[in-house]
């Protein structure tokens, strides 16, 4: 008589089953570590550490802080199973931190969430797991892997609300065979119901909103403290080539961003179209010259069937942002690596150093970095008119 499948899909008993947790501190991945150990797996916990915790509080609403660390420690030993942290401060510094503070010094928005999960945890925890020992490694994230005839596919959460799929589109086909998410097909009250039943003193610890090393949204003060010299001085000038005003750093700007410009005068709202880091230059104009329909990606992962997009065009859903609705668009293969987007209807969403995610209904097919294109080339100097008086505008919002 064959060994039945366990509900991590391995074809032997739960007890036989080393399954490693990554434990963040919080109520997700301590439920993830309480609900795998009540089935009966050889859980482990493992706490990453990521940068300097020692000024993170217990209120503080960001994951791996100081605080993070010794409530997972403290779960660990409420239900039972080892404990450990893993130092990433440094791999954390390079792959995460300072490519988020490079990309604003270029001229891009990056999503560093994206970032921590291509990097530190399914790079670096992934292996630390496999060196445990480990059969799977499980997050609390909230998506779906679904085991669809020996092929691992991952899927939106069965809460829309919760889906953080987006985040999780850089995962590669092998990654995807190992790790787990037991929270995919539950909502969020549901978890902390869990969490209140396992008798976790988690249960109603506020769920983390801000990047961590961010904790209190001045992304400027932190690329300043990262890169001293990224601040530097530029122009506000529109798409007519009127100079507006001049700033203190493009690393304060986004595309799309409409507040903090500090410019005023005009008949009508003015929105950063782009942002030129070779000039300096902040470009202005109306709503409707942030649209875009085609667009290039740089860095395409591509987990669906087959090798990847077609070059004739594969027709998909996207989403520009994580909490951008799904929209119709085709997808055409480019260079290794390399694609083009050109979407159903204009958008104006379309954000260098985003990501922009392909869906098919509710399976990820992958996904790939929205690149500065020819769309996104620098006025030319001869356009400029200059427009008196000059302002000086600065915050990221």
């Amino acid at each position: 008589m064959s060994t039945p499948v366990n509900s991590m899909g391995f074809a032997k008993a739960p007890a036989d089953t080393r399954v490693v947790v990554a434990m963040s501190g919080g109520v997700d991945s301590s439920v993830v570590a309480a609900l795998l150990k009540s089935q009966g797996y050889d859980v482990v916990g493992l706490t990453m550490q990521l940068y300097d915790h020692g000024a993170m509080t217990a209120k503080s609403k960001t994951c791996c802080a100081g605080q993070d660390i010794y409530d997972a420690r403290r779960v660990s030993d409420m239900i039972g199973i080892p404990h450990y942290v893993v130092d990433y401060e440094t791999t954390f510094k390079a792959d995460v931190m300072d490519r988020f503070a490079d990309g604003y010094i270029h001229g891009e928005t990056p999503v560093p969430c994206v970032l921590c999960n291509q990097t530190v945890k399914f790079r670096d925890l992934l292996k630390a797991a496999k060196d445990l020992g480990a059969d799977a490694l499980a997050t609390g994230h909230y998506v779906q892997r679904i085991d669809n005839g020996g092929r691992a596919e991952l899927r939106q959460a069965i809460d829309p609300d919760r889906d953080q799929s987006y985040f999780l589109f850089t995962t590669t086909r092998a990654q995807l065979d190992f790790v787990r998410f037991p929270l995919g097909g539950l909502t969020k009250p549901e978890t902390r119901d869990l969490c209140i039943s396992f008798g976790l003193h988690v249960a109603a610890k506020p769920d983390s909103q801000d990047i961590c090393f961010v904790p209190n949204g001045d992304y400027a003060a932190v690329i300043r403290k990262l890169r001293p010299d990224a601040a530097q001085l530029g122009e506000i000038v529109h798409i007519d080539g009127r100079v507006l005003g001049k700033h203190e750093g493009v690393i304060h700007f986004t595309v799309g961003q409409r507040k903090g410009l500090g410019i005023g005068g005009e008949a009508e709202p003015l929105y950063v179209v782009r942002i030129e880091p070779d000039t300096g230059r902040v470009i202005a104009g109306p709503k409707e010259a942030l649209l875009r329909q085609s667009f290039a990606l740089h860095s395409v992962n591509w987990i669906g069937d087959g090798e990847g997009p077609s070059s004739e065009g594969t027709p998909v859903r996207v989403k520009l942002r994580n909490t951008h609705t799904p929209i119709a668009a085709t997808i055409f293969a480019d260079a290794p690596g390399s694609a083009r987007v050109v979407l159903g209807e204009p958008e104006a969403a379309v954000t260098p150093g985003q990501a922009c995610v392909f869906y098919d209904g509710a399976r990820v097919l992958g996904g790939g970095w929205i690149a500065r294109d020819k769309a996104d080339q620098p006025i030319p100097h001869n356009l400029r008119r200059q427009a008196q008086p000059p302002t000086v505008a600065g915050g990221l919002n």
